[in-house]
C-alpha cells in the first residue's frame, strides 16, 4: 500500500521542519537542481596578449560587436558578443593582475602563443565557404580550410595570439557518430 503524504495547510509547518526545508519539499525540486540555480551562462573568456588587437580581430575581422569597454583601474574589461546577442559576452581578457601574480602571467601568456590554452570558441555560420571567402580576403589565417565532416563542414582559424578557433555551418537534423575505428582511419595522418 503506497504512504499517503500529509495534507499541508497554507501557514502551518510541519514539525521538525523549518521553513527553507519545507520550501524545498513543497517545490517538488531535488536539492542542488539547476531549476532554482543560476541557469545561463552570460560570460565566456579568451586569453589575449594585447587587448587593442584583439578588438580589431574579434570585431573588425570576424563580426563580433564591442560590448563593454572599461577601465577598471586594476584592469580593462574588454567584452564583445555577436550582433544581436549581448547576452553572451567574450570577455578579451589579458592575463595579469588582479588574476594571476607575473610569474603565472607569463607562463599564461606563453601558452596562448602555443596554441594550448583549449577551444576559443566554435562558430557557427549560415554558409561556411562564403564566410571563409570572406575571412579570407580580410586577411585572417586558417590553420585548415573548410572540410565536410560528420557533424557539418567546418574550417580552423587561430587568432592573433595563438588561439584555436572553428567556424562552421552544423550538418541539418540528427548528428550520425561515426564507427570509432571508422573514423580514426579516415582522420589519421
Amino acid at each position: 500500500m503506497a504512504r499517503r503524504r500529509p495534507q499541508s495547510r497554507p501557514g502551518l509547518l510541519r514539525k521538525g521542519v523549518d521553513e527553507t526545508e519545507q520550501l524545498w519539499r513543497s517545490a517538488g525540486t531535488p536539492r542542488g537542481s539547476l531549476a532554482l540555480m543560476p541557469n545561463k551562462i552570460t560570460h565566456t573568456q579568451v586569453y589575449v596578449l594585447d587587448q587593442d588587437k584583439a578588438l580589431d580581430f574579434y570585431v573588425g575581422k570576424l563580426g563580433f560587436e564591442l560590448n563593454t569597454d572599461a577601465d577598471l583601474g586594476f584592469m580593462r574589461w574588454l567584452t564583445v558578443n555577436f550582433p544581436g546577442q549581448p547576452d553572451h559576452q567574450l570577455l578579451l581578457e589579458k592575463p595579469g593582475p588582479p588574476a594571476h601574480d607575473d610569474t603565472t602571467a607569463e607562463q599564461i601568456r606563453e601558452l596562448v602563443t602555443k596554441g594550448a590554452m583549449g577551444m576559443a570558441a566554435i562558430i557557427s555560420v549560415d554558409d561556411i565557404q562564403q564566410t571563409y571567402k570572406e575571412l579570407l580576403a580580410k586577411g585572417v589565417e586558417f590553420t585548415d580550410e573548410p572540410t565536410e565532416r560528420f557533424y557539418g563542414t567546418d574550417c580552423g582559424l587561430r587568432d592573433p595570439f595563438g588561439n584555436p578557433l572553428r567556424i562552421g555551418t552544423p550538418k541539418a537534423g540528427p548528428i550520425e557518430i561515426p564507427d570509432r575505428a571508422q573514423f580514426a582511419a579516415e582522420n589519421t595522418p
